[in-house]
């Protein structure tokens, strides 16, 4: 008798085959301007009951467990890469789309759900909280792999609501699954409950990851000198740490997905000099992560059974898109003083990927009447989302003016930033006699100080403001201090000539 491993062999076959087309296909996709994780979704469709694979797949159990392990991954890799200055320059608007942004962006998709779907209101509230997030997989890889360099406010922005809002949507998800089962107890009689349950996901996720965080970093500093750990060590090491971190702040009640992101932010800035050589390696586990959950995700989905309620889950993709997102983000930005086009662009950026698949399987898990609906609204939502929000990103970056020039790229660099560029040190007053602009109240301000205190923000990279005739950019940024401005005027003849490509010194 001879051992057959056809068992090991074929599946093994048909999975890696199946991810090394996808990632063939996402490369070339991504330069035709379709998002990479569309691809592996797409593919998990094809291999599925309604694809040319027929392979039929109805464990959700196991796609929750897979879905949310990939997300902890993610979240992971992207708080490794993000800095303290831009966690600095992002955190209150990100703070406040996370947590209000969410819910004003649920209540009134569950306003369009209610409508379209004729759903009672405890279940159209709970579809609004299963798509509310914006989704960390995707935006992250979009603003990777999209080729646009946004300036730091916005992208900072995106980056950090998309990394703290999971623990809003699940808290949100959870208390109105609980609703749903027991209409009979109203909402009044919820009293405090909900309240405690956020505020333990928020307290625990907070604490665990930057507690834990912090004794990471010392231990991965001190390994470093005493034992001097490969690349790849010291990616695996993270990983699993990151994984108990999430596993931890999950069992004892919190947000796993707060905590693994605010874990990898404390470490990736206070133990830089270790972790940099390791996120090579973790920039190679987040996409394994990404494309294995949206593999399973899509094979997971029933097209034909979606199709069934299309034209009203795409109804609710509209309210969503262009109704709920901006009106949430514009309400929650107003404090903070966005320019226009830049609460236009992160009203139009609200990516939506795995979280709301994943968070679409709560209800079936729970056996929600009618909550196979939940997941293939929701699926028509995440495919809206990518081929839509995901492939107009660069456009949307450059219609509203959002998008820096490539700092290798003078050419780009003159046209964003006009002819000339000047120290933030010059005083403003000899520059207003220099080119024949209106006085400025106080001549003893530098033109860095004037733009500092003419922003109603602070400045970053790709500010401009009007004085006279000309507008003023902001062309380089250190330590939250302007160091260049850059000088577009109506007519530069009268000051001298349009200068070199790299923009001309126009010191007077």
């Amino acid at each position: 008798m001879t051992l057959s491993l056809d068992f090991l062999a074929l599946p093994l076959l048909t999975a890696s085959a199946l991810l090394l087309l996808s990632l063939v296909a996402g490369l070339f996709s991504a330069r035709l301007g379709f998002s990479f994780l569309l691809v592996f979704l797409v593919a998990g469709m094809l291999l599925g009951e309604d694809g040319p694979g027929g392979v039929v797949f109805e464990d959700f159990r196991l796609a929750f467990w897979v879905g949310n392990v990939a997300l902890a991954v993610i979240l992971l890799d992207g708080g490794l890469r993000t800095r303290y200055a831009t966690f600095r320059t992002g955190l209150r608007p990100s703070l406040l789309l996370a947590t209000a942004g969410v819910a004003v962006s649920a209540a009134l998709t569950g306003l369009g759900a209610w409508l379209l779907l004729d759903l009672d209101w405890r279940l159209a509230l709970l579809l609004g909280a299963i798509v509310g997030s914006t989704d960390a997989a995707a935006v992250f890889s979009l603003l990777q792999t999209s080729g646009v360099r946004l300036n730091e406010r916005v992208a900072s922005t995106l980056e950090i609501e998309s990394g703290l809002n999971d623990p809003m949507a699940v808290f949100l998800t959870l208390a109105l699954i609980g609703l749903a089962m027991a209409p009979d107890t109203g909402a009044a009689r919820l009293g405090w409950a909900p309240l405690l349950a956020l505020v333990q996901q928020f307290g625990w996720g907070l604490v665990l990851g930057g507690g834990l965080g912090w004794a990471l970093a010392d231990g991965l500093r001190l390994l470093a000198r005493l034992t001097r750990p490969g690349s790849g060590v010291r990616a695996l090491l993270l990983l699993s740490a990151g994984m108990a971190v999430f596993a931890l702040t999950t069992w004892v009640g919190g947000s796993g997905f707060l905590a693994v992101y605010i874990f990898g932010l404390v470490v990736g800035n206070r133990a830089r000099g270790s972790v940099a050589p390791a996120l090579q390696a973790m920039d190679g586990y987040a996409w394994m992560a990404q494309a294995g959950m949206f593999l399973l995700l899509g094979l997971l989905v029933t097209p034909t059974e979606a199709l069934r309620t299309l034209l009203p889950a795409l109804g609710v993709a509209a309210v969503l898109m262009l109704v709920a997102r901006p009106l949430a983000v514009w309400l929650c930005l107003l404090p903070f003083r966005f320019p226009p086009r830049e609460v236009a662009f992160i009203a139009w950026v609200g990516l939506r990927g795995a979280v709301p698949i994943v968070l679409a399987v709560f209800p079936l898990m729970a056996g929600v009447d009618g909550a196979k609906t939940f997941f293939n609204v929701a699926f028509v939502v995440v495919l809206a989302s990518l081929l839509l929000q995901g492939t107009t990103l660069p456009w949307a970056a450059r219609r509203t003016g959002v998008a820096l020039p490539d700092r290798d790229d003078p050419v780009a660099a003159r046209q964003v930033y006009g002819d000339f560029e000047v120290p933030a040190n010059t005083p403003m007053a000899a520059l207003c006699r220099f080119y024949g602009w209106p006085p400025v109240e106080d001549e003893q301000l530098t033109v860095g100080e004037w733009f500092d205190r003419a922003c109603e923000h602070a400045p970053v990279e790709g500010d401009q403001r009007r004085w006279g005739p000309a507008e003023l950019s902001v062309r380089r940024v250190q330590g939250g201090t302007i160091e260049r401005i850059g000088i577009r005027l109506e007519d530069t003849g009268d000051a001298g000539g349009g200068g070199d490509e790299g923009g001309r010194d126009a010191t007077p």
